[in-house]
This record gives structure tokens, sequence and C-alpha cells, in this order.
């Protein structure tokens, strides 16, 4: 299932095998939320070399609901994707969207986002939904609280995850479905080992580091990363969920970590930033008006080998879909290439000196040099 290949440091290079095919690990997950990554096809998917993406357990709950996915197959055919899928397991969302969820044994109550109907989602729950879906990879489903929360939380958050993590094990899997465990413990050391040896016990098909990027500044996410990573299997791959900016992906690669998903990519697609080697930049600046170079030199997307920065930054400007689309296209090929880049880097052996050269270079938010000619 997960074959570690090389290590060059604390990075790892693997192949994760799932039933919709084998995945290169380090890698980048393009989030579809709602069966679709925002102004993509899987056509634009396929171009851009994902080898697999995310949908979510609470939203295609909600609508068009399980029963809808399972009569037509699964995810895969009802959103015509045949590489892999994974699927969270609500888990966040019913915390952080859900109206007035009510924490109880065996799950949480809640209202609907959409229209305040009652609704109640635990381990059974969220596994009978995912295997409606039929992912490649499902996600536990685990308690996760906000930053910051009292030890005594935080505490209470770990032992429910382990708790609810043992009985979403026994539940029944779709055809060669994969179980991923969740480790929690917020900003705690302490909790951090005590939830991954609860979890690892548990001998999942992989581990997730839960409970980062809701809020914590950033060197406490890579402090609690790098804490965590060791506790969890060599033998089985790591995922970050909900992270990061590129450079934060290098440094979590760093770390021992192997998967990544985040909404950033795409999210910040539609407010008009553009991802970088360089860094991030707001693309409907009046200075890229009459900028006619790519994006990104070398890039090789759709976006920056056919169309400019003043013609992306025109659309966007005069609320054009297209802008949207061919923004997402280049952002997500960014992030992309960033993990191919990573993973040539560990074959090589040369991925710290990758690691420093890239954080000398990346600035979260940098002006590009506007360019007035072809470039």
């Amino acid at each position: 299932m997960f074959a570690l290949h090389k290590t060059d440091g604390d990075a790892r290079r693997g192949t994760l095998t799932t039933a919709h095919g084998e995945i290169e690990t380090p890698m980048f997950m393009p989030v579809g939320t709602r069966a679709t990554v925002k102004t993509l096809d899987t056509r634009d998917l396929n171009e851009l070399d994902a080898q697999i993406i995310l949908g979510n357990t609470y939203h295609l709950n909600l609508r068009p609901g399980p029963e809808t996915i399972r009569a037509a197959g699964g995810l895969h055919a009802f959103m015509g994707w045949d590489k892999p899928i994974l699927t969270d397991s609500g888990g966040f969302q019913v915390f952080s969207l859900a109206k007035m969820a009510k924490i109880k044994d065996d799950g949480v109550a809640f209202q609907s986002h959409i229209d305040g109907s009652s609704l109640f989602l635990g381990p059974k729950e969220a596994m009978s939904i995912q295997r409606d879906l039929a992912s490649d990879i499902a996600m536990v489903f685990d308690d996760c609280p906000p930053y910051p929360a009292e030890h005594e939380r935080v505490a209470a958050a770990v032992e429910r995850t382990a708790r609810w993590a043992a009985e979403c094990r026994e539940q029944p899997r779709a055809d060669g479905q994969l179980v991923f465990g969740i480790v929690q413990g917020g900003c705690h050391a302490d909790l951090r080992e005590r939830s991954a040896a609860d979890i690892t016990a548990l001998d999942f098909d992989g581990h997730a580091i839960g409970g980062l990027s809701v809020g914590e500044p950033e060197p406490e996410m890579l402090a609690m990363a790098a804490h965590t990573a060791p506790l969890l299997p060599v033998d089985k791959p790591r995922y970050a969920m909900g992270l990061g900016t590129p450079a934060q992906l290098v440094e979590l690669v760093a770390r021992g970590v192997d998967i990544f998903d985040c909404v950033l990519p795409t999210r910040l697609a539609r407010n008009g930033t553009a991802f970088t080697y360089d860094g991030a930049f707001a693309l409907k600046g009046a200075a890229y008006k009459e900028d006619f170079a790519p994006i990104e030199a070398g890039c090789d997307c759709f976006t920056c080998t056919h169309h400019t920065r003043a013609y992306v930054r025109h659309l966007l400007n005069v609320d054009e879909i297209l802008g949207l689309r061919l923004l997402t296209l280049h952002n997500l090929r960014l992030y992309l290439r960033l993990m191919a880049d990573i993973r040539k880097h560990i074959e090589a052996g040369t991925f710290g000196k990758f690691q420093g050269d890239f954080a000398a270079r990346y600035t979260p938010t940098t002006r590009v040099a506007a360019q007035r000619k072809n470039a």
C-alpha cells in the first residue's frame, strides 16, 4: 500500500497505492469540496497532472446527498474522475460551519448552515457516507477544537477522537477503501503524544496531523507538525490536513510529511492572487495593466503558455469567469510543480539545498516587477 523509496533528512519519497491508482509522494491534493475543484473540470485536472483530489463528506451529505452519489455508482462516476479521491469526514466542518453544534458521546448534533435543519454526524454516519461515496481514502470522524483552546478542552477532544476513531475502524468500507486516523492535540505537545499513541495503536492505513491551520501562528504550526510526525509509523503515509502556502509545504516536507491539501491556490485565485516561486502577488494591481509577460516565467501551465498578466488582470477586473479559471489553473499547477520538484530533489539527495534556496527566494507577498514587453 505505501512504499517508502528514499529519505533525505526527514523528507520522504514514497508511493501510495489505492484502488484507483498509485500516488507519488510528497503530493498535494486540489480541494474538490462539492465534487468539483472550483472553476475547473476533470480534463483540466488531468492536464495539470493532479494525482488525487479531495471531497468533503459534510457538504456532499447535504447536497446532493449520499443516496444520489451511490445511485450514480460512487463519487468517481458521479463527477467523471477516474483517479484517486480522498474524502474528509466532515468533523472540521461540523465544528466550523454548523450552527449550534452540540457534542454527544456518539457524535455531534447540529443545524445545517444552509437551511437550519437538524442533523447528526458521528463515527457511524461519517463512515457510512464515505462508504456511499466510495472514495479511495476515508478519514475518521474527529473532534477538532479551535485555537486557542484550553488544555482541558483539547484533552477532551483527544479522548473523544480516540474513541470515535476506534468506532470508525470497525465500520464497513467500500471495496478497496483505505482509512486514515487523525491525531489531534492542538498546540500541546503532551496531548499530541497521547493522541498519536492512541491513534497509531489502531493500525490505520495512514495517519493525519489534524487540528492545525485553525488560527495558530505559523511557528506553532510548524513546531507541532515537527513534534507529531516522528510519532507516526515510518511505513505509513503522513497527511497534514488543510496546509498550506508553498513555503509551508516545503518546510512540512522537511519535517517528514507526505500529503497535503489546502484551499489557498483556488480560493486566492478567485480573489486575484497569483502564486509564484518568488511569492504571491495581487494580479489586479494597476502595475500589470500593460504587462505582457506570463504570470510566471518558465511555468508550463496553459495560462502562462497562452496568456499574459495583462490579459488575466483585465478578465479579473471586469469580472469575467475566465479570469478565475485561468488564474486557478496557474495556481494549482504551481503547487503541483512544486511537489514534483520536491520529489526530484529528495531522489537526488539535494532536498536540503532546495529547502534553503526556496526559503531565501519565497516571500509571502511580493510585488512582481512589471514587464512592458513580451517575455
